[in-house]
Order: C-alpha cells, then structure tokens, then sequence
C-alpha cells in the first residue's frame, strides 16, 4: 500500500521548462492552482504528502518523479537525459535518504529518468528513449536484481518517456495508445486502447483504489470506470505545455 509521496511546488522559471509540445508556456499562478489542487487530489487518496519549496534554479525541478525510483526494497537516484536537470537529483539525495536506508545511484555513461519505468504488476518495464540509454537501463536492471526485483527494456519510437503513452492499472489492466498498442511486450495485459485524442489520459495513477487522471479526456475516463475503477480527474494543462503528465508530478512510496 501506497502511503507516502514527494511533491514539489512550481518555481517562477517553470515558463522556461523543457518542453517538445507548440502549446506555449505555462501560467505560473495556473500552475501553483493546480499543483495545490494535485497535492489535495494525493491526500484524498490517503497519502501523507512531503511539500518541498520551490528551486528557482531547475525549471523542470516539480517534476520530482523523473530524479529517482522509489521501490518497495531501495531507492534509485537516476541521471536524467537532459543535462540541466542533473542536478535536481543532487538536491532531491537528502531528502530520499531520510527515508530510505538503501539508496543507489545510476552513474554515467548512463542516463534514466524515472518517467521512463513503468511498475506492472511486480516487473519494472523500461523505455529506451532520448532520456534513458541502454546503459542507464541496463545499470537499473542490475540494482533491481541484486533486490530481488526484475526489469526489461522496450525501445520508444515516438513519445517522449515510456510512460507518456501507457499505464498499469491493476489486475492485469494496462492503459495503451500509440505506438504501445502493438508491443509484444504488452501481449499478455489486458490492454485498454484509448483513441488518440485523448493519449495523454494514459499517464494515470492508482493510488490505493481510486484513479488520478488528467481532466479533459472523457472517453478514457469512462473506458476506465467502465473496468471498475474510481476515477478521480485533475486538471493538470498547465503541466501538459511542458510534455507532463499525472505521475510526473510526484514520487510514491
């Protein structure tokens, strides 16, 4: 069971984030409103909820999921793709380290963020993509196995982080769209196909039983409660300019 997270506030320099979408950039007072409304949506759902300040100097420094990977066993502090979010994870080490006894580190040449594995079940899926290398990847199957846990790799030809695309829900249920709709990988889910309108919907949570999905994509919600599932939405546009999604926005653990 779920019972904490990790959540960071926006900064002002958040209009500067990374970003591969023509959206223009985010509101900041927008984006404070819903990361509040977010961090409330975490609390309903039972969690205690970590609140870090602001860090003007990383830009894309709310999307606290991409620095680390917090496992049942350890925790992972990863080397993200782009360079001017390594750092981030030199400021996120002592805040996982007062939770954790067991904290490992990917090193270079790899790279690997967190927005890239996907937990299904109890096997770490992995996506190669411009953010995480084979190396990353193959370091973090490593720290996996020596924990008792496993890992495997599937290459993106398309989106961004392997999560922008898919979801694991539970009981085998697994939100699919794009280029994921005809992994082999993914052959033995139950795959929920979400049209491509409402793609982005596939970036969800299940925390402790209910849903957390972005606002404005009313078929996948419905295609998710029609499996029996709660759906909570939350209104996260001022994230999606900057190519983020539902779980980006925090670490669970």
């Amino acid at each position: 069971m779920i019972t904490q997270a990790i959540v960071r506030k926006p900064c002002n320099a958040i209009i500067n984030a990374l970003t591969t979408s023509d959206m223009g950039p985010p509101d900041y007072q927008a984006a404070l409103s819903q990361h509040a409304a977010y961090t409330d949506a975490l609390r309903d759902c039972g969690l205690d909820v970590i609140e870090l300040p602001a860090d003007e100097n990383f830009p894309d420094s709310t999307f606290v999921e991409d620095v680390a990977l917090l496992t049942p066993q350890c925790a992972i502090l990863t080397r993200p793709g782009a360079p001017s979010r390594t750092e981030e994870v030199i400021a996120m080490a002592p805040v996982i380290q007062e939770y954790y006894e067991s904290v490992e580190i990917i090193d270079a040449p790899g790279m690997l963020d967190a927005g890239d594995i996907l937990l299904a079940g109890e096997h770490y899926y992995i996506g190669l993509s411009t953010r995480t290398n084979r190396a990353g990847a193959e370091q973090l199957i490593n720290i996996l196995s020596r924990y008792g846990m496993t890992g495997s790799v599937v290459r993106l030809n398309t989106v961004l982080h392997l999560k922008t695309g898919m979801g694991y829900l539970d009981n085998g249920d697994m939100l699919v769209s794009g280029e994921f709709t005809d992994k082999p990988e993914f052959t033995a889910f139950h795959q929920i196909h979400l049209p491509s309108e409402e793609a982005a919907a596939a970036n969800c949570l299940l925390i402790n039983g209910t849903v957390l999905m972005p606002e404005g994509y009313p078929r996948a919600r419905k295609m998710v409660e029609a499996q029996g599932y709660p759906v909570k939405t939350i209104d996260i546009s001022e994230f999606e300019k900057i190519d983020g999604g539902i779980s980006c926005l925090s670490l669970r653990f």
